[in-house]
């Protein structure tokens, strides 16, 4: 429980009396933010366990209970198994459409009972990946390719010629470790040192490979490049993750499963735009004479080409804005914005004829 934490209800931004749907929404909204597994901040993961916490206590009606009489002494006692035992987090986490693991995210950040009946895998995978602003606005698939280790299937990840588990290791007896003990003279007294080093005859594994698998040389892994398509939702934000379960690197023993593979997305650069969350910028240069009569001129959008009317008397650096022509907002009602930053070209050598034309307008303007 977190000691600093001194109000649930603002923890999820609600009134003390919302009730259970109000809590859920809030729950949702906080958890697709704050997600490890979607944010890359290194203080996603803390607040991200505030928030689950708050919502365990205040979804529960007995939890709610003893908080809103007792504060924060009431619920300090509860373990994680209290918490969350009767939350299904996969389903509530099911229509995100990232593929987010419900109950392993509570598993690697609250341990106790319910990480211990949970098993072991390989490490996660983490990898970035740039994606084209046309895609990120529409959504859709992309291909990637991720090389990385797995286990190697001509030996099913043992190691050895045969795909059987190797012998144990005879210098240990298994355990990876050796004691070795010797006699020390402690004044009129001598005493038994006994020190624990790692088996220098299996390097700690506990299992020796007599004949090694001639694929993998004995390591039980192999490098391997994989293609593959993950989906891109519309609208995604820079920085989002994305979780592909199973593509991370293989488990030490081969029954267990691997990792996951964490892909972190951005968007290409684009000589066309910059981007700032939904909306797009983009900077263009007009003639000193188009921003004082007015004009029209086109530009591209991430639809298509447009056209833009340039009033009378732009001034320099002045934002039009194009609304709705920006990227698809993720989950949101409309899109972002085009923004166009107005550039007024000053011409550096006029002719005689030019000269007299803004002779006439500067008279014109002072009267």
């Amino acid at each position: 429980m977190d000691k600093q934490v001194t109000d649930y209800y603002q923890v999820l931004g609600v009134p003390r009396d919302a009730d259970e749907a109000a809590i859920k929404n809030a729950y949702h909204k906080l958890a697709m933010k704050w997600h490890p597994d979607r944010n890359d901040s290194p203080e996603a993961e803390d607040k991200f366990k505030e928030i689950a916490t708050a919502y365990a206590i205040l979804k529960d009606p007995n939890k709610r209970a003893r908080y809103d009489t007792q504060g924060m002494e009431g619920v300090a006692h509860f373990t994680p198994d209290d918490l969350f035992g009767g939350l299904d987090m996969g389903d509530l986490f099911g229509d995100m459409g990232f593929g987010f693991g419900g109950s392993s995210i509570f598993d690697r950040m609250f341990g106790g009972g319910r990480r211990a009946k949970q098993p072991t895998h390989g490490q996660d995978l983490r990898i970035r990946v740039e994606v084209p602003l046309a895609l990120i606005h529409t959504g859709g698939r992309q291909k990637i390719n991720a090389s990385h280790p797995v286990s190697c299937d001509a030996c099913h990840g043992y190691g050895t010629a045969d795909g059987k588990a190797p012998a144990l290791c005879k210098a240990c007896n298994g355990s990876g470790r050796q004691a070795v003990s010797h006699n020390e003279k402690r004044g009129e007294q001598t005493v038994q040192i006994q020190q624990i080093t790692v088996c220098p005859a299996c390097g700690g594994k506990g299992t020796q490979i007599e004949d090694p698998c001639k694929t993998c040389g004995g390591y039980g892994k192999v490098e391997k490049q994989e293609a593959l398509n993950i989906t891109i939702p519309a609208g995604i934000e820079d920085g989002t993750v994305l979780r592909i379960p199973g593509h991370g690197l293989p488990a030490d023993k081969p029954e267990l499963p691997p990792g996951d593979l964490h892909v972190s997305v951005f968007s290409q650069p684009d000589p066309r735009f910059q981007r700032r969350g939904a909306d797009l910028w983009r900077q263009e240069t007009i003639e000193a004479v188009d921003a004082i009569l007015g004009s029209e001129i086109e530009v591209p959008t991430i639809d298509g080409m447009v056209k833009v009317k340039i009033p009378a008397g732009t001034q320099p650096d002045e934002i039009l804005r194009l609304k709705g022509k920006g990227l698809a907002r993720y989950q949101g009602p409309a899109p972002g914005d085009l923004n166009l930053r107005i550039i007024v070209h000053i011409p550096e050598d006029l002719s005689e004829e030019d000269r007299k034309k803004f002779e006439e307008i500067r008279v014109s303007g002072s009267k």
